[in-house]
């Protein structure tokens, strides 16, 4: 019953043709105060944007030149980490290449010194083996001369 009360005594709004004239009254206060001042104003701020050189103004420069200078510092980074690859590359290559020499160097003293060592007990087997042969004959003669004598 309460709100049945408030609801009697509140005022009903029923459009009407005054609703036409206070759409008017907007949009010719829109239209006033856009020529007034909004245009102004907004001429204002492009010209100054325009006089401190764009949107950002000095900092949008200082930032492309950082940009810049990081690109040329990873450039710069990335070149002299690729001179240091082949630097290591070539060390490596080079001590490698060393290392080929002084095992083909140990085999060609190791070959020479295995010939050398053949030939001698070649040496020694010929010698070894004339002196047997020579002994054999001797110790065969005194066989022979024992057996005849006895």
């Amino acid at each position: 019953m309460f709100l049945l009360a408030f609801a009697e005594q509140s005022i009903q709004l029923f459009p009407d043709g005054t609703i036409f004239v206070h759409i008017a009254l907007i949009l010719i206060m829109i239209w006033v105060l856009n020529r007034t001042f909004f245009r102004p104003i907004n001429k204002v701020i492009e010209t100054r944007e325009k006089q401190k050189g764009g949107a950002g103004g000095e900092a949008e420069t200082i930032l492309g030149n950082v940009a810049e200078k990081e690109s040329r510092y990873n450039n710069a980074m990335l070149e002299a980490r690729s001179d240091g690859y082949d630097l290591i590359e070539k060390q490596r290559g080079e001590a490698v290449a060393a290392r080929q020499a002084r095992v083909a160097r140990a085999k060609d003293e190791t070959a020479k010194s295995l010939a050398e060592q053949k030939a001698q007990l070649e040496a020694q087997t010929l010698a070894a083996r004339t002196a047997i042969a020579s002994e054999a004959e001797q110790m065969a003669d005194r066989i022979a001369a024992n057996i005849l004598k006895v």
